[in-house]
């Protein structure tokens, strides 16, 4: 019996140091592989990219066929000023929609300087004025035409 248990562990013995043959080796061959396919290890690094910065500068007070590009308001007279002082708070979009007269204008940027603290335009308050009368106008909204020949029909219940 006690041959069978000293065989036995020096069977143990044998297979431990197979397993770790057969461990080694395996690591070995993954090693050897990898310096094959990639011989710098860069697999192992780490991947640098490069931030470009380009320095391309466009125009912000550009103006194409009479618009300008920024806002989407026409080229006259006292378009800067407009610009300068009236998109500081809102889009040039909020300009445009509200068509009204001089007067309108003028009760609309007092109520502003009252209660949305709008800065005392000065002398600008005239150009500004002139520019948004001149070029967005209120426009005449009438009804639509009367319907004339039509073969009208009685509905049933």
């Amino acid at each position: 019996m006690i041959e069978d248990k000293e065989f036995q562990k020096k069977i143990k013995k044998a297979e431990r140091k197979a397993y770790l043959a057969l461990f080694f080796s395996l690591i070995a061959s993954v090693l050897l592989i990898l310096t094959v396919y990639d011989p710098t290890l860069s697999i192992f690094e780490t991947k640098k990219t490069a931030i470009i910065y380009s320095d391309i500068i466009e125009d912000e007070d550009k103006i194409e066929n009479g618009v300008h590009i920024r806002t989407g308001l026409l080229d006259a007279e006292g378009l800067m000023t407009v610009v300068n002082n009236c998109t500081n708070c809102h889009s040039a979009k909020l300009v445009t929609q509200n068509r009204m007269n001089a007067e309108r204008w003028n009760e609309t940027i007092k109520w502003m300087q009252k209660t949305q603290n709008l800065w005392d335009l000065g002398g600008n308050q005239e150009v500004i004025v002139n520019y948004l009368v001149a070029n967005y106008p209120p426009i005449a909204k009438g009804r639509r035409m009367i319907l004339k020949d039509i073969d009208w029909y009685k509905l049933e219940n």
